[in-house]
Formats: C-alpha cells, sequence, structure tokens
C-alpha cells in the first residue's frame, strides 16, 4: 500500500510539472514571447499569490523572490527547443499556443497581469514586489539600493533571529524544495545535516549534490553522515507502522549504538552553530529514523538544549 502511495504521488507530480511548464509557455504568450529573466520570476510570483494551488513555490534570493523549479523547468524546454536562453531573457520559439490550454482562471490571472504589470520593468517589478512581499526581499542584494529607510525596515523585520539553541528535524515528502528549504530559512537554520543513507532522491533539488547546492546558495551549510543512515534494502517491505517499529528497535540496538562519536560530533555543530537540523525522507516523524537519531543525541551527557521538528 505503501509503495502503491508512493507511485500515485509521483504520477501526480509529473502531472503538476508538465501543466506547470505550459503555465510558464502562456506567460511568454502573452508577452509577445519574450521576458527578462528577472521579470520572469517576479511575474511568477505575481500569478502564484492568486493561485488557490500555486504552481510554483519561492526563496528569498539575491534578487528577491526565486523559484528553483520554475529555472529548472525553463532549462528543460530550453534543451527541449521550446525556448530559448540568453544571458537576460527567456523567448519562446515554439509556435503551438498553450494559453487556452491553461484553466480559465489562470488565463485570467494571466491576463491581468499582463494588464496590471506588463509595462513594468524588472527593476520597477523588483521593487513592486519588494515593498509588497518583503520577505522575498531578505536576502536580496539590491534591497538597500532600491528601496528607502520605512520600506527597507520592513524587510530587516522579515528575517528570522533566533538565539536559543534548538535541533531540528525535517522531512522533504509531500512538498516543494522550496517549501522545505522556507522551512529552513524561517527557523534559522545555520547547518542541514543529511542522515540519509544513500543521499539521492527521484524527487527534484533532494539528491545531495543539488540540495547541498541550493542550500549553499541561501547560506545555510549542508553535511552528510550515512553512517547513522538506514540502508534502503531495509525499508523495502514496510506495509504497516507495525513493521517501521521493528525497524526501529533495531536500529536502535545496532546503528545508534555503533555511532556514538556521530552523535557527539552532530551536537557539537548544535553547540557551535545553534541551530542546525537533521534531515531525511518521509513526513512523518514516527515513520523516519531521524526521530530516534535526535532522541539518541538528547541522552548525550551534554545535551541541554530543545529538539524540534519541523
Amino acid at each position: 500500500m505503501i509503495r502503491l502511495m508512493f507511485f500515485f504521488t509521483l504520477f501526480n507530480y509529473f502531472a503538476t510539472m508538465f501543466y506547470r511548464r505550459k503555465l510558464i509557455l502562456g506567460l511568454l504568450e502573452t508577452f509577445e514571447g519574450q521576458l527578462s529573466k528577472i521579470s520572469l520570476q517576479k511575474l511568477l510570483l505575481l500569478i502564484t499569490q492568486r493561485q488557490k494551488e500555486p504552481s510554483y513555490d519561492f526563496v528569498p534570493y539575491k534578487f528577491g523572490c526565486y523559484s528553483f523549479s520554475a529555472k529548472a523547468d525553463l532549462n528543460t524546454m530550453v534543451k527541449k527547443g521550446f525556448l530559448t536562453e540568453s544571458k537576460d531573457d527567456f523567448t519562446k520559439i515554439d509556435s503551438e499556443n498553450y494559453l487556452p490550454q491553461l484553466k480559465p482562471f489562470d488565463q485570467s490571472i494571466i491576463r491581468d497581469v499582463k494588464k496590471y504589470y506588463g509595462h513594468m520593468s524588472a527593476n520597477a517589478l523588483m521593487l513592486h514586489t519588494y515593498i509588497n512581499f518583503p520577505y522575498w526581499a531578505i536576502k536580496s542584494i539590491k534591497a538597500k539600493e532600491i528601496l528607502n529607510e520605512r520600506f527597507m525596515e520592513r524587510v530587516e523585520k522579515q528575517k528570522p533571529v533566533r538565539e536559543d539553541i534548538t535541533l531540528f528535524t525535517i522531512g522533504y515528502e509531500g512538498i516543494s524544495l522550496e517549501e522545505y528549504l522556507n522551512r529552513l530559512i524561517k527557523n534559522d537554520i545555520k547547518i542541514l545535516v543529511d542522515v540519509r543513507n544513500n543521499p539521492k532522491s527521484m524527487k527534484f533539488g533532494f539528491s545531495q549534490s543539488t540540495l547541498s547546492r541550493y542550500c549553499d546558495a541561501l547560506g545555510i551549510a549542508y553535511m552528510h553522515f550515512p553512517e547513522v543512515g538506514i540502508v534502503s534494502e531495509k525499508r523495502q517491505t514496510l506495509d504497516s507502522q507495525v513493521d517501521y517499529d521493528k525497524l526501529f528497535e533495531s536500529y536502535r540496538n545496532t546503528t545508534l549504538l555503533n555511532t556514538l562519536p556521530t552523535q557527539e560530533n552532530i551536537l557539537q555543530l548544535l553547540r557551535t552553530h545553534k541551530r542546525i537540523a537533521l534531515t531525511c525522507f518521509e513526513a512523518e516523524i514516527c515513520q523516519c529514523h531521524r526521530k530516534h537519531l535526535a532522541e539518541s543525541i538528547t541522552f548525550l551527557p551534554e545535551w541541554e538544549y530543545n529538539l524540534e521538528h519541523i
């Protein structure tokens, strides 16, 4: 049953991905086939703010709101010959009309975005989004240049500053890369500690090389401790919570007893950097070994901090 649900989720993911590419193509059509890279990201944010189920999520980045998923879709469409890319722009070269293929409500949103924001330059769109959505400007290298003191104060207030020392755990099942990264940002995570035995994923953004790169781009360090993970072969026949409980009992009696130096290393990272997060796949904490790893760390003699699952 669990494996069947996984493949159903995967099917929905790819169906959603292909629709959201049509959304980008429809947006480009409406703007005469070409948009600057900065304008495209800002317009996508304005569109998703009106969607009931946003096609893309965003993170605060160096020029404001940014969707790594949208950029990946754009890269794919360039490779497949739908678009061309220059240093500053994307241009639609595919002759098919995609706007009529979108849901009527999304068509209406795109037309409204063109009506109200079509005259704005990339800098004007940047200013508009910074003023109206200050969270997206907290990592911007342009904010101080284009915002006055009053609006810059609003941006500064959005920056998470937490001093309490807390060990977090987080799973990426069922959420986008951007939603996952936003949870790290909003909790002021300094180091992401990957505790998967095999840090590969079919889900965009969560294999080791890409995840570490995206974290680095947002000022979050990435570390991997495979020795505290569980090999994938032991997870293939998990069909109920009873199966998980048996697996984790074995994990506590073997792996956790044999990896105390690694756990002490993680605790030292916490003491030094104050806010770190253990990460694995499962959304449900009771179905992930990170829960038992985190609890084992809290039993170390030097532990006197907080534990939180996000």
